[in-house]
């Protein structure tokens, strides 16, 4: 397979580890992208719009890690609970859910994103690797309660 890292098994649980992290970052940044575009609030869709080009940000970095350790090209996918997280969201909106209702969704494709860090966190992994983790990790989880803020804004009005 010329997907795969040769070598030690500690490069393939790194490999296996951002490969699904990137999974869950094609997840978000789709989701993101998506919803955005059905938000009626300006403010929101720029920063879901801005939040979309994040997460493709940080799979390019994860990406160059697995380039710098010799892993070839990676597969675009995502994956399937992403793709109907996603589905969900659209229908939400086509039926007139509106912005609430959307980031309800929203916010559970972020606590997705905040358990792929954490369970990808408790891997031993080398330390410049680790550390990208956690600074994307405090991002997802500083994203993530913006979402439910401003979910729980729009459930007062």
């Amino acid at each position: 397979m010329a997907n795969k890292l040769d070598g030690s098994t500690k490069n393939q649980e790194m490999e296996s580890v951002l490969l699904d992290l990137i999974k869950s970052l094609q997840d978000g940044q789709k989701g993101f992208a998506e919803i955005g575009e059905h938000l009626k609030d300006a403010t929101l869709k720029r920063y879901f719009l801005a939040e979309s080009l994040k997460r493709a940000s940080f799979r390019a970095e994860l990406e160059g890690q697995l380039h710098l350790a010799g892993m070839a090209d990676i597969e675009e996918s995502g994956s399937v609970a992403g793709a109907l997280h996603r589905s969900w969201g659209e229908l939400k909106a086509k039926l007139g859910g509106g912005d609430h209702s959307l980031l309800e969704t929203a916010e559970k494709g972020e606590d997705e994103a905040k358990d792929a860090y954490k369970k990808a966190l408790e891997h031993e992994l080398p330390l410049p690797i680790r550390s990208l983790l956690v600074d994307q990790q405090a991002h997802v989880l500083t994203s993530h309660d913006y979402v439910r803020n401003q979910r729980d804004a729009l459930a007062g009005k």
